[in-house]
């Protein structure tokens, strides 16, 4: 999704799956600057983000910025969009994914300023934008779901996704950024999958995740 984006001119992406339950975690995969994924998932902004309120009420793309007047919006909900700034996260086109099969997701792709490169690509490439969303959120979906059994035994989805890019050759550092969360955060969740398989080092867990997928 980041090489497609990156081709149309759009550098900055995120896939958003939400809980089905106000205590789960939504899941975040994103090219977003990670000190700001990490924020906003550390403070379940998607709860409070007027984008992601109209992903919940709409089933059509949408684009945001200039457009969301701050009249309409609450002090935190104005402190959001700020701290959002700061991190080159201005405007954006929207693709919200209501399929009936989980929780509501969406795609986003984002921009520091609302120039007229975005805004033609976002008009040139709309339906394209929106099937390589549906596309990225059939693949994700598979990889979210909540029960993940390795030789018996599960592990929270956190720990099958470390697992699975460990086993894709990625270092901890690279899977936070992938995830949306810190190193340390990555390393936890694989020693806890490593704790859970009951095994001592982390070739070890990617040969029993590998076994698992076999049979």
């Amino acid at each position: 999704m980041a090489r497609a984006a990156a081709a149309l001119d759009l550098s900055c992406f995120a896939y958003l799956c939400l809980p089905h339950r106000r205590n789960d975690e939504a899941r975040l995969i994103s090219t977003y600057p990670l000190a700001w994924t990490a924020h906003y998932l550390n403070n379940h902004y998607e709860r409070l983000d007027p984008v992601i309120r109209r992903v919940l009420q709409m089933t059509e793309p949408f684009e945001w910025g200039n457009n969301i007047e701050s009249g309409e919006l609450s002090d935190a909900q104005r402190q959001l969009f700020e701290e959002a700034a700061r991190f080159g996260i201005r405007y954006g086109f929207t693709i919200p994914i209501h399929d009936g099969r989980g929780p509501v997701a969406a795609v986003t792709f984002a921009s520091d300023e609302q120039g007229s490169t975005f805004r033609r690509c976002v008009e040139a490439h709309r339906r394209v934008l929106q099937l390589m969303a549906l596309y990225f959120h059939a693949s994700a979906r598979r990889k979210l779901r909540s029960d993940r059994v390795v030789d018996g035994v599960a592990l929270s989805p956190r720990e099958y996704q470390c697992l699975e890019w460990s086993a894709a050759g990625k270092s901890a550092w690279e899977i936070g950024r992938i995830l949306g969360i810190t190193q340390r955060t990555a390393t936890f969740h694989l020693e806890n999958a490593k704790s859970k398989l009951g095994v001592s080092s982390l070739h070890q867990a990617i040969a029993r995740l590998a076994a698992s997928k076999e049979r």
